[in-house]
């Protein structure tokens, strides 16, 4: 068996509460692994392009509010 699968495995086999807790961790943790990813793509200048257009757009006034 795979990692993956002993894991499958393990979640099948949680209450609804702990299957709550799991999620929640879950989702906390990926959101923590996003953040860090932007903060690692800013850093090494792989949003430059997409920051410049963005700053381009609102001077020239083609954006619009949301």
């Amino acid at each position: 068996m795979s990692n993956v699968q002993d894991i499958e495995a393990a979640i099948k086999r949680l209450s609804s509460e702990e299957l709550n807790e799991l999620s929640s961790w879950f989702e906390m943790y990926q959101a923590k692994q996003w953040d860090e990813k932007i903060t690692q793509d800013l850093a090494n200048g792989k949003l430059n392009n997409l920051i410049l257009k963005a700053k381009n757009a609102y001077q020239q006034g083609s954006v619009k509010e949301i």
